[in-house]
């Protein structure tokens, strides 16, 4: 008996990896002709990334979109973030919500993320109804907390989703622009791209957005870091220096109780702040010319015992998005 042929995301990836790029195109398309919905996927998955053709994010949405009504959970997932967060197309918060409703019908985990949704305090559009009062602790640089920021039950969806994908940390290499390992930072961490925003994140976004004056486009993805014991941010800035779209301010909010140390420390003030579970700290990085102010160098505190869980999300001064690569095809 002839052996089963390879499922198609390997036959494509070896197709890839023989400097088959385009032999891998063409069977994709052709498989997606037929309403393939892992053909589907994949090719949206390619439009998203931009590293074999060429980024198209309103195509990516829409190939997500097809495969999902091809009954691919992972892309329903996907549009439902897009529909939710506007990529690729208008942000729809209504539909995202209804969607979301749709998939946790056989979806459990999606049954309880609207829940989470809708327990929040949330326009019909998705905008939070009322901002909580913040507490100044510092001009300079201008640090302020606010506390009880996400709730219990919102920090621990954040962790929850996160566990399974946590890896060590990297940081932004000054000479290469890179995100790198380094021992400067020794927590686990992840992030929610666009793809993974989807309607309980993008809210929280947006309330984070809301209280710091600017919009949800200007974040680059909210990142979930675990600190064991032993683990720290060594002193650093969130500035990048000579960064033309700077980053201007840092949200990070406390997810977790039960640990001890891992205090974040401001090394030249002394400010050190010990947030509870769902407190928030909020403080500037950089000038208004976009250069980086040397009194916010702070610290992540080593963790004496116990684990340490911290949403963090970096603020810049426009709308981010990360530079696609060079496309393989110039498709």
């Amino acid at each position: 008996m002839a052996p089963a042929p390879p499922p198609l995301a390997q036959e494509v990836e070896l197709l890839v990896g023989a400097g088959r790029a385009a032999d891998a195109w063409r069977l994709l398309n052709s498989r997606a002709q037929r309403k393939d919905s892992e053909a589907l996927f994949i090719l949206a998955t390619w439009r998203l990334a931009g590293a074999i053709v060429r980024r198209d994010l309103g195509a990516a949405r829409t190939l997500f979109g097809q495969a999902a009504q091809a009954s691919h959970a992972e892309a329903a997932r996907a549009y439902i973030a897009f529909v939710g967060n506007g990529t690729g197309g208008p942000a729809d918060w209504p539909q995202a919500l209804r969607l979301l409703d749709a998939l946790g019908a056989v979806d459990p985990e999606a049954h309880a993320e609207l829940a989470l949704v809708r327990a929040m305090p949330l326009s019909p559009l998705g905008d939070p109804v009322g901002l909580p009062a913040t507490e100044l602790l510092s001009e300079r640089p201008n640090v302020r907390c606010i506390r009880g920021f996400f709730s219990a039950a919102e920090c621990d969806f954040l962790v929850q989703v996160a566990e399974p994908w946590l890896t060590p940390s990297v940081v932004v290499d000054p000479h290469s622009g890179q995100l790198v390992q380094n021992p400067v930072r020794t927590s686990d961490a992840m992030a929610f791209p666009w793809i993974a925003e989807s309607p309980a994140v993008h809210a929280l976004n947006r309330r984070i957005a809301a209280v710091t004056g600017t919009t949800a486009a200007q974040g680059e993805p909210l990142q979930v870091l675990r600190y064991r014991s032993g683990q720290q941010y060594r002193p650093h800035l969130d500035g990048v220096a000579g960064e033309a779209n700077q980053r201007i301010l840092t949200a990070l909010v406390y997810l977790n109780d039960g640990y001890a140390g891992g205090e974040t420390q401001f090394v030249r003030t002394g400010l050190t702040f010990s947030g509870g579970k769902g407190d928030a700290l909020i403080f500037a990085n950089a000038f208004p010319d976009g250069s980086c102010d040397a009194q916010a160098l702070h610290a992540g505190l080593p963790v004496l015992s116990g684990e340490k869980y911290l949403a963090s999300r970096w603020i810049r001064a426009r709308p981010f998005a990360f530079p696609p690569p060079q496309p393989l095809l110039n498709i």
